[in-house]
C-alpha cells in the first residue's frame, strides 16, 4: 500500500476535527451527561439531615439478599459462583439469595413475578439479620411516574413481614456504558426513597463501580449475556462487602449537624 502526505487542505481539516474531539472530551468529562446528577449521593443520608442509624449485626450473621438476574448469578459459570453467594464468606455469615432473572419492581420475571408478588411469598421464618434488595434495571422500560409508587409498596410489604431488620438498598449496576437515562433515573428515585425511609444505599452509577476501564474484565458481553463475568460477581461481592463495613463503621449525622462514632 502506498502512503501519500496529506494536503494543506486535509491537514487543516484534521486540525479542526481534533480541536472539536479535545473540546467534546472535556466537555463530557466535565457534565457527564449520562450519570444522574451529583447531588444523589452514593450512601445516602435521610431527607431531615440525619444518617442512617451504623449498621449492628451478629457475629455470623444471617442476609436476605433479594433481586434479579444479577442476584440470581445470570452470566457466572454457575448461579452459585455469583455475588449474592460469594457475599456470605466475605462477611463470615450466610446469604439466603432470592433473585429472578428478568424480574423488577413493575416488570415481572422469566421464571417468577414483580418484586411485590415475590415478598408476598417470601417465608418469614428466613429471620435474617440483615435485608439487601438489590435492582433494578429491569424496570427502565416501564412507566417512570408508577415506578416510586411500586417500590414504596414492596418497601412496605418487605418491612412488614421482616420487622426491625435493617434495610439497605443496592441500586442498579450498568450492564452497558454510558449509563442509560432510564438507569439513572431508577437510580435517583431509588437513593431519594431511601432516604427518605432513613435506609443505607450503595449505588453502583454514583460509585462508577462500572468503567470504560473496567467493563470487558466485569461484564460478560456475549450475545444476550451483558450480565457480571466470574470476575465481576466477584468484584460486586467484594464491593457490597466492604460498604456493609462501612456503614457499620459510620458516624452519625445528628439534626444539629454533630457528628458521633458508633459505639464498638
Amino acid at each position: 500500500m502506498t502512503l501519500h502526505p496529506p494536503t494543506r487542505r486535509r491537514r487543516m481539516a484534521l486540525a479542526v476535527v481534533g480541536a472539536l474531539a479535545v473540546v467534546l472530551a472535556a466537555t463530557l468529562g466535565v457534565t457527564r451527561p449520562w450519570m444522574p446528577p451529583a447531588e444523589t449521593a452514593p450512601i445516602a443520608a435521610a431527607e431531615d439531615g440525619v444518617s442512617p442509624a451504623p449498621l449492628s449485626l451478629p457475629e455470623h450473621p444471617k442476609v436476605l439478599v433479594f433481586g434479579d438476574s444479577w442476584t440470581y448469578g445470570s452470566a457466572a459459570t454457575v448461579p452459585t459462583l455469583g455475588y449474592a453467594y460469594l457475599l456470605a464468606d466475605l462477611i463470615d455469615g450466610e446469604t439466603v439469595v432470592r433473585g429472578v432473572p428478568g424480574s423488577g419492581y413493575q416488570q415481572p420475571g422469566r421464571i417468577g413475578p414483580v418484586y411485590g408478588e415475590r415478598v408476598a411469598a417470601l417465608d418469614a421464618a428466613i429471620a435474617p439479620d440483615l435485608i439487601v434488595i438489590q435492582g433494578s434495571i429491569n424496570d427502565r422500560r416501564e412507566d417512570a411516574a408508577g415506578y416510586r409508587p411500586a417500590v414504596n409498596a414492596v418497601w412496605d410489604a418487605l418491612t412488614a413481614k421482616f420487622p426491625a431488620v435493617p434495610v439497605v438498598v443496592l441500586g442498579p449496576a450498568p450492564h452497558e456504558l454510558p449509563v442509560g437515562a432510564s438507569t439513572a433515573r431508577i437510580d435517583r428515585d431509588l437513593a431519594a426513597l431511601a432516604a427518605a425511609r432513613n435506609w443505607w444505599y450503595i449505588s453502583p452509577v454514583q460509585e462508577h463501580w462500572i468503567t470504560d476501564e473496567n467493563y470487558l474484565t466485569m461484564i460478560d458481553v456475549g450475545p444476550g449475556r451483558k450480565h457480571p463475568s466470574d470476575v465481576g460477581h466477584e468484584y460486586l461481592a467484594q464491593m457490597v462487602a466492604d460498604a456493609l463495613a462501612q456503614f457499620g463503621d459510620a458516624p452519625v449525622t445528628a439534626a444539629d449537624g454533630s457528628t458521633t462514632q458508633p459505639a464498638k
